[in-house]
């Protein structure tokens, strides 16, 4: 079952939350995991915590401190992580690893964003990066994608946008996401132009919000109920040799058949996923690199209603990045939050039956055709 488990998470709703504070929201996801796994802070070998943008939105530093302070923890390593929109899963690798290497029994993993801001512009891969200065932004890096990918493989507008009408379905059911409504196609293909063809609805929000993770030993655990096995996580980066491919990303291929490795499973084990939707474009190129169908088919899946809840295999039932939100520093814990709810049983009205088996899958920053960073989880009940 892998050399940890998860012995509790912590989500709080993702939106605008203006009048919160970065460590307020992260203590907060924090204490809600700790009271999850039912471990006392004192309990706690290291901590880690994760944020992409607000450390340079808001000036601060040594956030984690900070926010583990509020819920007790301190006199430990702690670990502040800034790893693009992998940063939460790229702190939960880390807490993984340290359980792994023996060196603490309990990790505590907080990953917050606060991206609601006046004043604040579309993110970026880097502003000091030559795409990005010569306006390859991010909304128009994934609208590159779209475009050759409708060439290449004859796919529609409509089917893209199929992919927002089902994670906002999603979200509906949701109490954690930002957006709680049901949008048609017609919406979707009619909100205004952001980047062609992505359409806003085919975009993820700016959002605030927390997550978090309290990881344990096996040893532990078995002291535990409710505890979910970690089968495999797997963290790896892109390279700067390789030739942009617009239809995929090679790291994303690569990463996913590591963790696939790593769990001694294959694709077809799966039961449901968690993905890196931050444009529609970019789900539909996750269902090929994750093997759940053939290159330039996945922009039928969504179509056909596989990855819908009650399909073949469900995909973001959370609502993904466009439905539930995307605080970057969140994201990759708030995915296993999920996956954790799942394998539980615990998801309610989203619940998928007969969970086992799930996958986290985060990406963060684009480089010259491919990723800059890649993590794969998977959990296992």
């Amino acid at each position: 079952m892998g050399a940890a488990c998860v012995a509790g998470v912590g989500l709080i709703p993702f939106g605008k939350h203006v009048e919160r504070t970065l460590v307020d929201m992260g203590s907060e996801a924090a204490y809600r995991a700790l009271q999850d796994a039912g471990i006392e802070p004192s309990r706690v070998g290291l901590g880690v915590f994760a944020c992409a943008a607000a450390p340079r939105l808001l000036g601060e530093v040594t956030s984690g401190q900070n926010i583990f302070w509020e819920v007790g923890i301190n006199r430990i390593p702690i670990v502040n992580v800034e790893n693009a929109c992998t940063s939460g899963s790229t702190g939960f690798v880390l807490a993984y690893n340290a359980i792994a290497a023996g060196q603490v029994d309990v990790a505590i993993v907080v990953g917050a964003e606060k991206l609601c801001i006046p004043g604040v512009g579309l993110l970026n891969s880097g502003e000091t990066e030559l795409d990005t200065q010569m306006g390859m932004v991010t909304p128009a890096g994934f609208a590159m994608r779209a475009t050759r990918y409708i060439h290449e493989f004859g796919a529609s507008a409509a089917q893209l946008a199929s992919v927002a009408v089902k994670n906002r379905a999603h979200a509906v059911l949701n109490p954690y996401a930002h957006f709680r409504e049901a949008v048609t196609l017609e919406e979707v293909l009619s909100s205004p132009t952001v980047a062609d063809p992505l359409t806003r609805m085919q975009c993820c929000p700016m959002s605030d919000g927390a997550a978090a993770v309290v990881l344990c030993s096996q040893e532990e655990a078995r002291r535990r109920r409710r505890t979910v096995g970690v089968k495999a996580a797997i963290l790896c980066t892109g390279s700067y040799d390789n030739p942009a491919d617009l239809d995929r990303w090679e790291t994303d291929y690569r990463g996913c058949n590591q963790g696939y490795e790593a769990a001694g499973i294959g694709p077809e084990d799966l039961h449901v996923v968690e993905c890196h939707d931050a444009f529609t474009i970019a789900e539909i190129l996750h269902y090929e690199a994750l093997g759940l169908c053939g290159p330039g088919e996945g922009a039928n899946l969504a179509v056909r209603g596989e990855t819908r809840l009650g399909g073949r295999i469900p995909v973001n039932v959370s609502g993904g990045l466009i439905g539930r939100g995307h605080p970057p520093g969140a994201t990759g814990l708030a995915q296993v939050h999920e996956i954790v709810t799942q394998l539980r049983g615990e998801g309610g009205a989203r619940q998928v039956r007969n969970a086992k088996v799930g996958l986290a899958h985060c990406m963060g920053g684009d480089k010259d055709g491919d990723t800059k960073s890649f993590t794969a989880i998977v959990l296992a009940s």
